[in-house]
């Protein structure tokens, strides 16, 4: 039997529990996981690339097969090639990431041949995004429910910084 390896890709700046969700979800799904940190300058990063990979990383301890990567500057399918993955791992909160990850999906299906699991965003959950969490933390609101603790940590640090 073809072992099943899955690859999670995203800017993770900052992890919210709504990734990890996605994260364990697919965990179960792949016996090797990889969780790609790739770079998009167009989001602006709070985090540099390694302060988030190691984020993850402490994240995501309890996982043995769970692999976390980082790639400045590739496409997502040329990465997932060189680490013969069997699916990527997308996940959808609502009809506006349905329809770019719908696109998403025939470019990658078309360029690689790989297959896309798709993963509904749980519903207490959907509404969570980096960007939101990111000003709210800004502005001193209690961000708890929505991020693990080392997150807030890491933002209280980076915010006293500024």
């Amino acid at each position: 039997m073809t072992k099943k390896i899955g690859l999670y890709t995203g800017t993770f700046d900052t992890v919210t529990n709504g990734h990890l969700d996605i994260i364990y979800r697919a965990a179960k799904l792949f016996d090797t996981l990889y969780v790609g940190i790739f770079n998009n300058d167009k989001k602006n990063p709070l985090f540099s690339t390694l302060e988030r990979k190691v984020m993850l990383e402490n994240l995501l301890l309890e996982f043995d097969h769970v692999q976390v990567i980082v790639h400045e500057s590739d496409l997502t399918v040329n990465v997932a090639e060189g680490l013969q993955v069997t699916a990527l791992v997308r996940s959808v909160r609502n009809a506006q990431d349905l329809a770019y990850e719908s696109e998403m999906v025939y470019f990658n299906q078309q360029m690689s041949g790989i297959e896309t699991v798709i993963l509904l965003a749980n519903p207490n959950l959907q509404y969570i995004n980096s960007t939101r969490i990111k000003e709210l933390a800004q502005f001193g609101v209690d961000i708890s429910k929505w991020v693990p603790n080392l997150v807030i940590k890491e933002l209280e640090r980076k915010i006293e910084k500024k």
